[in-house]
């Protein structure tokens, strides 16, 4: 199945399901509570982020070339950080270049997102798969002056900042995902390959994140775990490749489409200024 958000003439924002025609349908509920569809279908309106995320778990430098280009050795063990679920963003929304609280070294990472299907704890590598709903798109947006220089040692500002963190366009579920350890996934600058690489190449794979994530932690329906970035980052490119404002950033999933994204700088108050 591939389930979506999407907004009605009322306003009223609903899961559904998109039919094989392109039409959806609607579910009878969030998808962590029912797959059911109900009523007739209809042409989809505007395109949400597939999920109102929970919470939002990243991982970094789970991609073995990428955490060479970063200069890091391999992790013994997974290294995790936090979003606030507030920076999520659908297709098509603009990603904004912090000016309030300026940065100008923000960076693309393109991810497979895997969302949550069902409130877990302490779930085993083998039990990992009952507890996901679907794969979707994800870019791990980083402002990578306050992660590396101003953040104090901790990765949650750099990585928290209205719209950092785009999904979509839908969650496709398991049954037709294909094999989610070895899925192509791509990112685009301006219509220039940035990243290109495969799960196959992730140093901890979807299973033992998961595993992990929830060790004697309470993980809840609808979190969103971003699975880590290949390497090709903008920090890493002699010379860097930050974002700036008139960019286009794409983000390819094998198998669950892509995810498209504007970029530009925030809106300041009249007579304001950044710090």
């Amino acid at each position: 199945m591939r389930i979506l958000r999407t907004e009605l003439p009322s306003g009223e924002r609903v899961y559904a399901a998109r039919e094989p025609d392109g039409r959806v349908r609607r579910l009878a509920g969030p998808p962590f509570e029912t797959l059911q569809t109900v009523g007739e279908p209809f042409a989809a309106g505007r395109i949400l982020a597939p999920v109102e995320a929970a919470a939002v778990i990243g991982i970094a430098q789970n991609y073995r070339a990428h955490a060479m280009e970063m200069g890091g050795e391999l992790p013994e063990r997974p290294v995790f950080f936090m979003k606030l679920p507030t920076v999520v963003i659908g297709p098509d929304e603009p990603i904004r270049l912090p000016r309030a609280l300026r940065s100008d070294k923000v960076d693309y990472e393109g991810e497979l997102a895997v969302v949550i299907g069902k409130t877990c704890r302490n779930v085993s590598r083998e039990e990992a798969t009952d507890c996901i709903l679907g794969i979707t798109a994800a870019n791990d947006v980083t402002a990578r002056d306050w992660q590396k220089e101003w953040g104090g040692g901790q990765f949650c500002r750099g990585k928290s900042f209205d719209t950092f963190c785009p999904l979509g366009p839908e969650i496709v579920t398991l049954d037709e995902a294909g094999d989610i350890n070895d899925l192509r996934i791509v990112t685009r600058l301006n219509g220039e390959v940035m990243q290109d690489s495969r799960t196959s190449d992730l140093i901890f794979n979807v299973a033992e994140l998961i595993a992990f994530v929830s060790g004697s932690t309470t993980v809840p329906a609808g979190t969103v775990v971003l699975t880590g970035t290949p390497s090709g980052v903008g920090v890493a490119r002699t010379p860097p490749r930050f974002l700036r404002a008139g960019d286009g950033v794409e983000i390819d999933v094998e198998g669950v489409g892509t995810l498209r994204n504007p970029v530009e700088d925030e809106p300041l108050p009249s007579g304001a200024s950044g710090h």
